[in-house]
């Protein structure tokens, strides 16, 4: 039985500008739920239709280089993927989704 083809969506990788729910002091990041609404979307931009779920556990850092691992969920699939903070101002954050190119096995956090 031969194994079925990588869906489009895993190999996904694009730029949008995410905008920041929490801004502290000086410091600004994304908060997860917002995180996981922007990955989404990035990949919905990116490939023509959204993942069947995304979750981001912990915040991006609002600064240039911060990253975080999210997972997604397609199909009876579930990729990690990195979250990188590309370009910041004021309380927007650019940020750039890679989605791994392997699934993660059973019970494998991403």
């Amino acid at each position: 039985m031969s194994r079925p083809a990588v869906p489009v969506l895993v190999l996904a990788s694009a730029l949008l500008t995410a905008g920041c729910s929490l801004s502290v002091g000086t410091s600004v990041r994304v908060d997860p739920d917002d995180l996981a609404s922007r990955v989404g979307d990035v990949l919905t931009e990116t490939v023509g239709r959204a993942p069947d779920a995304v979750d981001c556990p912990d915040p991006l850092a609002g600064e240039v280089g911060a990253e975080t691992r999210c997972t997604l969920d397609d199909g009876d699939l579930r990729y990690g993927l990195t979250v990188v903070a590309t370009e910041v101002r004021g309380t927007d954050v650019r940020i750039e989704v890679e989605v791994d190119e392997e699934p993660l096995g059973a019970g494998e956090r991403a």
